[in-house]
């Protein structure tokens, strides 16, 4: 008798919706991969977590990298610690990305959320990223500045995946940019029929802005309708770039319930989901079957950009200029939640090379 499929494994196997693994910890990573997962992806907080988990295991390298680098600071040896970590999770995900000639089977590493404001900067970091394995992808945030990386980096000719994204305006803007680079790199003769380009959108991070909202302002809405604003961000930019057969891909990201995975089953998408979350589904009875193109309640559409006027900018394809990217509520938002783990992480760093003479 076959074995029973699990529900992520008939998510992938009966639709064409993938899904990557959240973490570039190498348990969690193995067990999505024995469940169907053909990618992964990582960004400082995730960076932060894994090494919190193994540190038994990169205690030594830290200390390594710092003997063998004297003048290395405490960022320069972080950054060699997230290079190394992709580098090892992109190496189990490279059997994929063989079998499937570079189409799956990639991990992102992320640019240094610092850079936000430099697109020369973050262009630089995805280049030089993207020499260190064949199969890794970058990680820049669909801010003002990093809407100009994104056409830079994939007329480089490097894989891009669009973060620090929440709306659609920002989605489009990305899918935009991605094919005036590659149509830049066609124009020259240059490769873009291998590229695998996916925009973000960090669904659960809007609906955790709405929430905020409703706190801070005393919005009075619907406690049942909050959970769709993502999705519904999410469906209707799907919509369009399939409408407008744009090359990038989208990925939902930033899960907090189960809809953020049962509503976007069947979509020519990517499912970034972390582990816990996973094992959630696979030990559910939801049924697996396509939910993509099932509109959410006009209803729903209608109280939230009646209450919420953030939602309504989110939702609004032309609700947001690339000016205000960056003074989004979820995207100043998202940026101090990663800068803050990036500057705990290096505080991580620190206490390896530079050890607290108070403490035994």
């Amino acid at each position: 008798m076959a074995e029973t499929q699990s529900p992520l494994q008939k998510t992938v196997s009966t639709t064409r919706t993938e899904f990557w693994n959240d973490s570039c910890a190498i348990d969690e990573l193995t067990y999505a991969i024995a469940h169907g997962a053909v990618g992964a992806t990582t960004n400082p907080s995730i960076v932060l977590e894994v090494l919190k988990k193994e540190m038994p295991q990169w205690r030594d390298r830290i200390a390594q990298v710092a003997a063998g680098s004297p003048t290395f600071g405490e960022a320069d040896v972080a950054w060699k610690l997230i290079e190394a970590m992709a580098v090892r999770g992109a190496e189990l995900l490279l059997p994929i990305f063989t079998r499937d000639k570079g189409r799956k089977g990639r991990l992102s590493i992320q640019t240094d959320p610092s850079l936000y404001r430099n697109a020369a900067a973050i262009v630089a970091q995805a280049v030089y990223f993207n020499s260190l394995a064949p199969n890794l992808q970058v990680k820049i945030p669909a801010t003002l500045a990093g809407i100009q990386a994104i056409e830079e980096t994939t007329f480089s000719g490097v894989n891009i995946n669009a973060t620090v994204c929440f709306s659609v305006p920002q989605a489009l803007a990305v899918a935009e940019a991605v094919e005036r680079g590659l149509n830049r790199r066609a124009a020259q003769g240059k490769e873009v029929t291998a590229m695998v380009p996916v925009c973000t959108l960090m669904v659960g991070r809007l609906d955790d802005w709405l929430h905020v909202l409703a706190e801070r302002d005393g919005v009075v809405a619907n406690p049942a309708f909050i959970p769709w604003a993502g999705i519904a961000c999410f469906k209707k930019a799907y919509g369009l770039f399939q409408a407008r057969g744009y090359r990038a891909r989208l990925l939902a990201a930033a899960y907090r319930h189960h809809l953020h995975w049962s509503e976007l089953i069947g979509g020519d998408i990517v499912l970034t989901i972390p582990s816990a979350w996973q094992k959630r589904f696979n030990a559910s009875a939801i049924e697996v079957r396509s939910r993509i193109d099932d509109p959410v309640d006009p209803a729903i559409i209608s109280e939230l950009s009646t209450r919420f006027p953030d939602f309504a900018r989110a939702f609004d394809e032309q609700g947001l200029t690339p000016a205000q990217f960056d003074s989004f509520g979820p995207t100043r938002r998202t940026l101090r939640a990663f800068l803050r783990a990036y500057h705990d992480l290096l505080a991580v760093v620190r206490d390896v090379m530079l050890p607290n003479p108070d403490v035994k």
